[in-house]
């Protein structure tokens, strides 16, 4: 499984999609999570802001991409 690497404790569901490059910016992730595109855990989430921490599974069915957050300490 891929792995998205976070400098933080946390990040938004959008901006972790546009570090890992899945969208080019933040109207693409936008319309990506409201269309039910994404699942964080493997449940749906159409939250921009939700915040994600090491450990949590974003897949983007759309696009077959799946990925875990983990930070770089």
């Amino acid at each position: 499984m891929e792995q998205v690497q976070i400098r933080d404790e946390s990040i938004t569901l959008g901006q972790v999609l546009k570090l890992h490059g899945v969208a080019d910016n933040g109207a693409m992730a936008k319309e990506m999570i409201a269309a039910g595109d994404v699942t964080v855990n493997g449940e749906t989430d159409t939250r921009r802001g939700r915040r994600l921490g090491p450990g949590d599974v974003v897949a983007v069915d759309a696009a077959g991409v799946e990925f875990e957050v983990t930070t770089s300490r």
